[in-house]
């Protein structure tokens, strides 16, 4: 098991999301220190759920060539079942951009966050975000909604950091009045390419969602997305994107599968998940479906949000006669 750390904080399990070598391992675990880990760890040899729906047509994170990016099944899922919990009516994005995003790299920059910007203020009411109303339950209407609340940045210079440190720098922004508490906010904490999130960003996963307690007892639910420029091989679907920033749209997608986990199951794992502990997005993870589209630099992408194209990965509409993967309501 993952080492303990002395923190009375609790918080519910985390979900990761990591993708190497062509094989998808995605995996749920709870924040360091705080409880049972469920990541495939060789510590303590116990294995998480593996859903792995095929090999890509062209490889992940290869340069483009012609095909389509990995496509995905079309049949129905094995199910998911809610669990009774709460879930997050309409959610606000909130961001903590953390590192040094004003590189000369061409993916921590300025023009890189107004990309995560852009997708922030108009996921909402997507034809892909509206998937997650078929999750409506326990008195809990999800809408398909979605606002980008506010932003910070962290003037924290390691560029090494644990789980814990996620949270704090999250509770840091909302305590001092950098970002306002907001029992439907989801804060992200976007991390520029030269910081490591140390229990695995890059290894064991790209991204993550759980949810703590802050000091005034108030419920948070909190992210890690590192931007996926630090290992594009393994978190990001193509070297070519379509905003001209593989790292940064690599970051979306991951960015987008988190937000609607965390809509779905904010207290891991409380709201929606299977059997095995897999939440709606994972079962559906780095599959982009039949209904994709080259841009002019012959990037793939999937869907438009505003005016900027995405290829982000495909979520799982619920239906009681079998759970799809899917990219909206019309196109799997």
């Amino acid at each position: 098991m993952k080492r303990t750390l002395s923190i009375t904080l609790v918080v519910l399990a985390a979900v990761c999301l990591f993708r190497a070598s062509n094989l998808l391992n995605t995996a749920h675990a709870q924040d360091e220190g705080r409880g049972p880990v469920h990541r495939t760890n060789p510590e303590n040899g116990v294995a998480n759920s593996v859903e792995d729906p095929g090999e890509p047509e062209t490889g992940h994170g290869a340069p483009n060539r012609g095909e389509a990016l990995t496509t995905g099944g079309t049949a129905a899922t094995t199910p998911i079942s809610y669990h009774g919990g709460a879930l997050i009516q309409t959610p606000r994005i909130y961001i903590v951009w953390y590192g040094n995003w004003n590189q000369s790299n061409g993916s921590d920059t300025p023009a890189g966050q107004q990309i995560i910007r852009d997708f922030s203020n108009s996921i909402g009411g997507s034809a892909y975000f509206k998937l997650n109303t078929t999750y409506s339950a326990g008195g809990y209407t999800i809408t398909g909604n979605a606002s980008f609340g506010g932003e910070t940045t962290d003037a924290g210079t390691s560029t090494r950091i644990s789980d814990s440190d996620v949270f704090t720098i999250v509770k840091n922004a909302i305590n001092s009045g950098r970002l306002p508490y907001d029992a439907s906010g989801v804060y992200f904490v976007l991390t520029s390419s030269n910081v490591n999130e140390r229990s695995g960003f890059c290894t064991r996963y790209c991204g993550w969602h759980t949810a703590g307690n802050n000091t005034s007892g108030a419920r948070i639910r909190y992210s890690f997305v590192g931007n996926a420029n630090r290992c594009l091989s393994s978190c990001a679907a193509q070297t070519t994107s379509p905003n001209g920033n593989a790292g940064v749209d690599g970051l979306i997608s991951v960015m987008a599968h988190e937000l609607e986990e965390a809509v779905t199951d904010p207290d891991p794992l409380s709201g929606w998940a299977d059997a095995s502990g897999a939440e709606n997005a994972d079962k559906c993870a780095w599959t982009f479906g039949h209904f994709q589209y080259q841009t002019a630099n012959g990037a793939w992408a999937n869907m438009r949000l505003g005016t900027r194209d995405y290829l982000i990965q495909r979520n799982l509409e619920h239906n009681v006669s079998g759970d799809l993967c899917k990219v909206d309501a019309t196109h799997n």
